[in-house]
């Protein structure tokens, strides 16, 4: 029923995990994908060859998306290949695993979060927003994190705090200009990410906390992605979409 037939995304972060997903799905659904990443370029690459064999046009761009440049040419680089630009998927961040106090959290570790999280969202609209036409979609991935805050991950949940105001400012900015700009909020996500807390009977913990009594996939994430980057949301902008199985419940 989804059909993204002719368009263009961009994905950051889309080697593993939720953006690797988001790239499945947009590309089945008929969009051409420009995936941003940082390391790992053996998981990149296999990636790439999935999409491929099933007739997907893809492109892989490496680099550290934290700096202007550097999101300048991630976008220049997929104008380059595919002529314009109608998605953008901002995936990319970083979960320090390891809780602390905020009295113990080390100026680099604050830095790196705010970098990753805030500074990449900031450059990367930026420098994708000249080129999104009318009918344009803009998908931030934020965290319950950011709506409820999260004891010993203050930095975290203050990044993903400033990304949902980010995508409420933006909605309003270029709702003229027919673009919408939403985020999608999971909560716990089965991913190499979350390895330290599931360990033992971390999960089990967890599960039993969630109303759905389950953590979700990548993929369950992906799919309200591809929602909101598709048609059927033309008219839905500013909105930050839960997908956390009833964990948190927000008014």
């Amino acid at each position: 029923m989804i059909s993204l037939q002719g368009k263009v995304a961009l994905v950051t972060g889309g080697s593993r995990g939720i953006g690797a997903a988001c790239v499945r799905l947009l590309s089945s659904a008929g969009a051409r994908v420009a995936i941003a990443y940082r390391t790992r370029d053996a998981e990149a690459e296999r990636l790439a060859a999935e999409v491929t064999a099933r007739g997907g046009e893809v492109l892989l761009y490496k680099g550290e998306l934290t700096t202007a440049d550097a999101n300048a040419r991630f976008v220049q680089a997929a104008l380059d290949r595919f002529g314009h630009i109608d998605i953008f998927v901002g995936n990319a961040g970083v979960w320090p695993p390891d809780p602390l106090p905020i009295e113990a959290v080390p100026a680099e570790r604050w830095r790196q979060t705010m970098a990753t999280n805030v500074d990449g969202m900031y450059f990367g609209a930026q420098a994708v927003i000249p080129h999104l036409p009318a009918g344009g979609r803009m998908i931030f991935i934020s965290s319950t994190a950011g709506q409820r805050g999260e004891a010993g991950h203050a930095d975290y949940a203050a990044s993903k705090g400033a990304m949902i105001s980010f995508v409420k400012s933006l909605a309003v900015e270029l709702g003229p200009r027919d673009i919408t700009v939403n985020s999608v909020a999971p909560g716990w996500v089965d991913t190499e990410a979350v390895a330290i807390p599931f360990a033992d009977e971390g999960r089990a913990r967890i599960e039993a906390n969630i109303p759905l009594r389950r953590v979700a996939a990548p993929e369950d994430i992906a799919g309200p992605v591809l929602f909101l980057a598709s048609p059927l949301a033309r008219h839905v902008t500013g909105e930050i979409l839960n997908v956390n199985g009833g964990s948190v419940l927000c008014g």
